[in-house]
């Protein structure tokens, strides 16, 4: 009698014996062949405790998967299996193989117990609905899971005191190789060296990964990758250049020289007891930095000035990053800020473009902080980067040039190494062609194909490098006269910047050189407020006014209405207050003036009419009679009244800036102008 042999049943055993087979990783399966013998002879137990051999089924699809992987889906199925009802018998050579975490060994107790599935090992049978045999059970599986907790202390503890040795051996990137005295040096191939300088100094002078990308593109440039695993593990391989291969050569301080350990960790929000992804460690919190440890690509300086550039290229919503220059009409994408809630603000491209920040109003609805016309924003920061600007030295520009001709002589020694990598794999393939015996035809005719290619590999080379030197060649140096003209930059830079002859991602650049960050403000509904904080540290505040969608909003409204009617008191008409509100530097709420419609509503919101009107309107004015009210007042015509006083018999005056007749108040010639009203009206 088997031990445990008592707790079978029979109707268990007309169920389905499972045995679950599982290796931790791919090197185990490969190399420890005993422990997967032992697992699958779990199939005989299974046969000796009373299953038929047909009903005896083995999971050994997590076989190369840890216990901590939550994506094993022999697990997952033997799971199904006991939940469904199907399983008599689970036999797992320890506890350890079914699970490493407890989560994922209760569940599998609970529907055991649930469905009167028997757990059994090398050692017995388990029956989980039993309070013994569950609480033994828990045991092992919580032994397990301390196990593993206390294996990756040891493993963590001895690489520490590795590292601390400096016998740690980390995985070097292409470009870097570790000799068999343990000594690391770079590369002996030159073009594997010049490509990742290239790399390196392609980004110091473009700034952007995805820049350096369609450089490299467009000049035909292939990048090496050395394989650390598959068919070819240990050789390097030649790609087109992707986004992921130039990051790697960026983010990587072994390139600046340095063994750093601690780069990545553990991800925190991950549940515990499972496999997650690992995260990027802020570079404040790397564990171990030595420098000088490997020979170096860049200096460590330039190392950090190209991750904080990366930092800043990148564009996150939540924190203050510039982003990469790009095309698009906004010059200060990337730079400004909302001085009301501090959140970077974004660009929207209408008719203009404007400045948003709707941070506030996606995270608790409230309405939008700011949106601001973007043109006068930028038209006004860039006239104070212009008064900032000093006058640049001619010695940087030739720097620059001289950058430029080193870049050229980089790029044209580059495609010099193709061009000898492909002659040297022409030669080969052609020796190894012509010492293989002819009678073999199978290995000749494989020999033949390669050399094939490889002389297709040659021409396509060749002919690269034969475009590349047919290119005409950059400016390598300042004629005289164009010396002349930039001698002063910053009296030629207005010029230069209207001319058209800089790209918007230029201008970007350039305003990027200088200012950090610009804030913005709204202080009242007709200005702006941006502060503009430069580099070193200095801010500057510019006030820019701005339209408004009411008129009563405008600053200085109040004395607008008072002057208003000082001047219709005066007896200026419409367009004449105008003009002179105007020119005393009032304006309205979307004009840089002030226009005659917006004082008659001004006037008539305060009941106030235009002199003019007072002639139309009234009958005397200051004690004299306007020609409506004489008109009135002898029941006769007004054309009748014009002609009197143009023949002089009425005696009228022309009001100096109205421009319309008073007639005197005199009672005789009231009487005089009846008769000879009378008189007329009877012929």
């Amino acid at each position: 009698m088997m031990v445990g042999s008592e707790k079978i049943t029979r109707s268990q055993q007309a169920l389905r014996a499972y045995v679950y087979v599982r290796q931790s990783s791919q090197k185990q399966v490969q190399h420890h062949r005993e422990s997967q013998r032992n697992q699958y002879a779990l199939v005989e137990r299974a046969v000796m405790l009373g299953w038929q051999a047909e009903l005896v089924h083995v999971i050994d699809a997590d076989l190369g998967h840890s216990g901590q992987d939550g994506q094993r889906p022999g697990f997952r199925e033997l799971v199904t299996e006991v939940s469904l009802g199907r399983v008599g018998v689970v036999l797992a050579y320890e506890a350890s193989r079914l699970a490493r975490n407890n989560a994922d060994w209760y569940a599998l107790l609970d529907l055991a117990a649930l469905r009167g599935t028997l757990i059994a090992d090398t050692e017995g049978i388990y029956d989980p609905r039993t309070p013994n045999d569950r609480l033994l059970l828990g045991l092992r599986g919580m032994l397990s899971e301390a196990e593993l907790h206390l294996l990756q202390l040891r493993m963590a503890a001895g690489r520490m005191r590795q590292i601390e040795r400096g016998a740690y051996r980390q995985s070097l990137p292409t470009g870097l190789l570790r000799l068999s005295d343990g000594r690391v040096v770079k590369d002996p191939d030159l073009h594997i060296q010049h490509s990742i300088e290239l790399v390196l100094e392609r980004f110091t002078e473009l700034g952007s990964c995805q820049k350096v990308l369609r450089r490299l593109r467009d000049d035909g440039i292939r990048l090496p990758r050395r394989q650390t695993g598959g068919v070819a593990a240990g050789e390097v391989l030649w790609k087109p250049p992707s986004e992921g291969a130039i990051y790697a050569v960026l983010h990587n301080p072994a390139y600046a020289g340095a063994f750093v350990y601690g780069r990545h960790r553990r991800n925190p929000d991950s549940p515990p007891g499972q496999r997650s992804p690992r995260v990027n460690c802020p570079l404040d919190e790397w564990a171990v930095i030595r420098h000088d440890a490997y020979p170096a690509y860049i200096t460590w300086e330039d190392f950090m000035r190209n991750q904080a550039r990366l930092a800043d290229n990148s564009n996150r919503y939540l924190e203050h990053r510039r982003g990469a220059a790009r095309d698009g009409e906004a010059l200060l994408v990337g730079l400004v800020a909302c001085g009301r809630c501090g959140r970077k603000m974004h660009v929207e491209y209408k008719t203009h473009h404007h400045y948003v920040c709707s941070a506030l109003a996606k995270e608790h609805g409230v309405s939008v902080c700011l949106y601001l016309s973007g043109a006068d924003i930028d038209a006004a920061v860039v006239v104070a980067f212009f008064d900032a600007l000093q006058p640049a030295e001619l010695a940087l520009l030739d720097e620059v040039l001289a950058d430029q001709r080193a870049g050229h002589d980089r790029l044209q020694r580059q495609y010099a190494d193709q061009v000898a990598r492909a002659e040297y794999e022409a030669r080969l393939a052609q020796r190894q062609y012509n010492a293989v015996d002819p009678d073999n035809r199978l290995v000749a005719s494989e020999l033949e194909r390669r050399w094939e290619l490889a002389l297709r590999a040659l021409a396509e080379a060749r002919e690269a490098a034969e475009r590349f030197a047919s290119q005409p060649e950059a400016l390598t140096a300042l004629d005289p006269l164009l010396r002349q003209q930039l001698s002063d930059l910053g009296v030629q830079m207005p010029a230069l910047w209207s001319s058209g002859r800089l790209h918007l991602q230029q201008k970007k650049e350039l305003l990027r050189c200088l200012i950090r960050r610009v804030v913005l403000l709204r202080p009242r509904p007709d200005s702006l407020e941006a502060t503009i904080v430069w580099v070193s540290g200095a801010m500057t505040r510019v006030s820019i006014p701005t339209t408004t969608s009411r008129t009563a909003e405008v600053d200085r409204y109040e004395d607008l209405v008072g002057r208003i009617a000082e001047l219709t008191e005066a007896g200026y008409r419409d367009r004449e207050i105008a003009e002179r509100l105007t020119a005393e530097g009032f304006h309205s709420a979307r004009q840089p003036g002030i226009p005659a419609s917006l004082v008659t509503r001004v006037r008539r919101a305060q009941h106030q009419p235009s002199l003019a009107g007072q002639f139309r309107s009234q009958d005397k004015i200051e004690d004299a009679w306007t020609v409506r009210g004489l008109s009135r007042a002898l029941q006769a015509d007004r054309n009748w009244i014009y002609a009197r006083i143009r023949d002089g018999t009425i005696p009228a005056q022309c009001h100096p800036i109205a421009g319309y007749y008073l007639i005197p108040d005199d009672p005789a010639l009231l009487q005089e102008l009846r008769q000879r009203h009378t008189h007329h009206r009877s012929l």
